[in-house]
């Protein structure tokens, strides 16, 4: 017994016991493992998709039928398709009625990770692991963090990114560069 406590308290074993946990923590950190079991839904609805009802004129005014507000208008849509995870849903980069972009993820369900991202990207997709990359090698733009793994929600197209120059649509893990699913973009 004495000879295992005086085994315990030499500095080097001390030091490797120190560097196994601290190793261990840095690796739980990294990964974040216990996300893959927790799911966030998020249900955002399209802005602007929503009019108010209308109001009627006040008495003694001309009855004028209003033209109808502009609505938002989708200019290209897509499938997701699994890369890293399994991952399904639907993509639409849709203009609003001020002119404004959005895209779209409807009825999203995917892996929660670690440092999701939504991108717009100039990238072919691929099938299988053949896509799992691609999507950093060109042109891409960060439209922020994935607000939920499963859901529908929307994500604001800077005003001055060129939508003629992108694609696709890639839920990224931006803290292992890989591909957790995609969709191209076809115009409609």
């Amino acid at each position: 017994m004495a000879r295992g406590r005086r085994w315990l308290s030499r500095p080097l074993v001390i030091g490797v016991l120190v560097a196994a946990v601290a190793g261990v923590g840095l690796a739980l950190y990294w990964f974040q493992p216990w996300k893959l079991w927790q799911d966030e839904t998020v249900r955002e609805a399209l802005p602007g998709a929503v009019t108010p009802a209308s109001t009627a004129p006040p008495a003694g005014a001309p009855s004028a039928s209003p033209s109808p507000p502009p609505r938002p208008r989708t200019l290209a849509d897509g499938e997701l398709i699994s890369h890293e995870h399994a991952t399904s849903g639907r993509v639409l980069l849709v203009r609003l009625a001020d002119g404004s972009h959005v895209v779209r993820l409807e009825d999203l369900d995917t892996s929660n990770g670690p440092d999701l991202r939504v991108w717009l990207t100039d990238a072919p997709v691929k099938e299988g692991r053949a896509g799992w990359h691609v999507f950093d090698d060109g042109a891409h733009v960060s439209l922020g963090k994935l607000k939920g793994n499963k859901g529908s929600q929307n994500y604001t197209v800077p005003a001055d990114v060129d939508l003629s120059r992108y694609t696709s649509v890639s839920i990224w893990c931006d803290r292992f560069d890989v591909s957790f699913g995609a969709a191209e973009l076809a115009r409609v």
